[in-house]
């Protein structure tokens, strides 16, 4: 056991096994999944602080590596928490923008979303007043140092989320030209791996 320690947070329909991948990167400390059941905000601040506090503990170094809505959980959650460094893979990093663009693509108004309170969409997510409101109530306030991999195609974050998200924390952006949203070809996984070498 080592008191250096990564800690992998995964993105939706992820796992904690997915931390197997970075071991390789950082070789002198341990490397954790982090599997976690939340599925909003709130809760995430609720179990990602529990977990923290379990790791901190026993870990005077932490490094975060987290991706998509794993990485905007973690801001929400450990933003005041004592961590070294946090490297995020397309992380959602303006959910309101995020929900105000599937509400346009549904034809949803917000008075009505605000009336029914759920409204299902056509592409399997619900959208939810509850979660809309709550976002705009706990705006991310994160100034860990932070490096960012973003992929051009990345179809639910636009580049200019993005830099502003990365001039008000201070955070370093890579962009992959071919890169998606979820990096998972072979070319995408290989500049995953040489971005993330070189940010070590």
């Amino acid at each position: 056991m080592t008191n250096r320690v990564v800690v992998y947070i995964h993105g939706k329909g992820g796992s904690a096994s997915e931390a197997d991948h970075y071991r390789a990167f950082f070789p002198n400390r341990e490397v954790i999944g982090f599997d976690y059941s939340a599925q909003t905000p709130w809760a995430a601040q609720e179990e990602f602080a529990r977990f923290f506090e379990g790791v901190s503990a026993r870990a005077e170094h932490i490094v975060l590596v987290a991706n998509s809505i794993g990485a905007y959980y973690a801001m929400c959650a450990l933003a005041k928490k004592s961590i070294e460094k946090a490297y995020f893979i397309s992380p959602i990093v303006d959910m309101e923008g995020l929900i105000l663009g599937m509400m346009r693509a549904e034809r949803v108004s917000e008075s009505e979303l605000r009336e029914k309170k759920v409204v299902k969409t056509s592409f399997g997510e619900d959208l939810s007043w509850e979660y809309l409101a709550w976002v705009r109530e706990h705006p991310v306030d994160w100034h860990i140092p932070t490096e960012i991999l973003y992929g051009k195609k990345d179809a639910l974050q636009s580049i200019e989320m993005i830099r502003a998200f990365a001039a008000r924390s201070d955070a370093g952006v890579t962009v992959m030209r071919g890169g998606e949203h979820w990096f998972h070809t072979e070319e995408q996984m290989r500049f995953l791996d040489e971005w993330l070498r070189s940010k070590v």
